[in-house]
């Protein structure tokens, strides 16, 4: 979040979250494009973050590399590009697309749902978490199936068909435990609607349908 400050100064907060639900945490004044950290743990190499526009939103940095590290967990960084989502796909939009998607989905009505949450597919899908994107995915894919159009089911999955295929041992150990068990369920998800739908699964090597 960005926010005029005093003068022509500018506040902000960053928030994220990175592997194993590790987060950063910063927020200070931004003058002339950088944030010097009152609080930083070093005097002559201070944490000084970066701010630079770009043409769908902000791209952040740090000066002194690893020196805003003690903001961070481990397995956390702030660095990197925040795009500025269109209306349709901001936080809250979405989120009343898929109440409104799970409405019409309780009701069976199968045609009015696939088209209140296929345009959160089709157009936010960068902006999501790779969590909520994954969700998002399958709540449509199912949808399209319960639709009659099963070869549409299968192409919505396809983002998450090599994690469907990957063992859940291979899933456990290649991802940090709080990762590692909601990946699981996401690819347990995706096993089920990608067979539902017709698609041979081959989950770590052996095929299942």
């Amino acid at each position: 979040r960005v926010a005029p400050g005093a003068g022509d100064a500018l506040k902000f907060h960053i928030s994220t979250v990175g592997g194993n639900l590790h987060t950063c945490e910063l927020e200070g004044v931004i003058r002339k494009g950088e944030a010097r950290m009152e609080d930083s743990a070093h005097d002559k190499l201070p944490c000084i973050v970066t701010f630079k526009p770009a043409a769908d939103g902000i791209v952040m940095g740090s000066r002194h590399e690893r020196t805003c590290s003690t903001y961070c967990g481990m397995r956390a960084h702030f660095e990197g590009a925040y795009l500025l989502p269109p209306a349709h796909c901001a936080p809250g939009e979405v989120q009343r697309s898929r109440t409104a998607f799970k409405a019409l989905f309780d009701k069976k009505q199968y045609a009015q749902a696939r088209a209140t949450l296929a345009p959160v597919v089709q157009k936010c899908s960068a902006l999501l978490s790779d969590y909520d994107e994954a969700w998002v995915r399958n709540d449509l894919a199912l949808t399209q199936h319960r639709a009659g159009d099963s070869a549409a089911c299968r192409e919505t999955l396809l983002r998450w068909a090599d994690l469907a295929r990957q063992s859940d041992d291979a899933i456990k150990n290649g991802y940090p435990p709080s990762d590692a068990e909601e990946m699981l369920r996401i690819a347990r998800a995706t096993r089920y609607n990608l067979k539902l739908c017709g698609a041979a699964v081959a989950v770590g090597g052996k095929s299942e349908k």
